[in-house]
């Protein structure tokens, strides 16, 4: 952004994100405002409930008036990702974001990880878990399961299988 322009940035981000309510299938609009001046960068997170509703959005000319109204507000053009699921799990650390690897792929790594790490998982929790109700016990150990996922093991095995996932053209 510009600086002294974020009162127009902070008007054109409700003005957008007012018009993008109104589109079929959105589900909510989040904004990371820039900390500090010396990153003036905002992030804005488009929710919608699948990828046909959002390409519809992005393909929209109200967004592109919107977009067209934002270039006097910002120093470089916005950067556009586009995440759907599991390709969160599959980011490189202090890499840019490619566009994610294909499904076949990402369910390949994922099946590694899960086969690894549930099992082992639920016979280390199975002593303190074995009085409580099934249902509890599994809402505890899926859970867990998923924050390991998701914090240890698929950054682990993603680096693991970087050059087979982000192939080198």
């Amino acid at each position: 952004m510009r600086p002294g322009r974020e009162e127009g940035y902070e008007a054109w981000f409700h003005g957008i994100a007012a018009d993008a309510r109104k589109f079929k299938g959105h589900l909510g609009v989040s904004t990371i405002r820039p900390q500090d001046h010396t990153h003036p960068e905002y992030v804005v997170i488009l929710k919608f409930d699948c990828y046909d509703n959002l390409k519809t959005w992005l393909e929209s000319d109200v967004r592109r008036e919107w977009i067209e109204r934002l270039q006097p507000l910002i120093q470089k053009p916005e950067a556009l990702q586009t995440l759907t699921g599991l390709e969160t799990w599959f980011t490189l650390s202090n890499k840019p974001m490619k566009l994610p690897p294909p499904r076949y792929k990402m369910m390949l790594v994922t099946w590694l990880g899960v086969f690894f790490t549930l099992p082992q998982l639920n016979r280390l929790l199975a002593p303190f878990l074995s009085g409580l109700p099934v249902l509890l016990s599994q809402l505890i150990s899926t859970g867990l399961g998923v924050a390991l996922l998701t914090y240890l093991i698929m950054p682990r095995l993603t680096q693991l299988f970087r050059k087979w996932l982000y192939p080198i053209p």
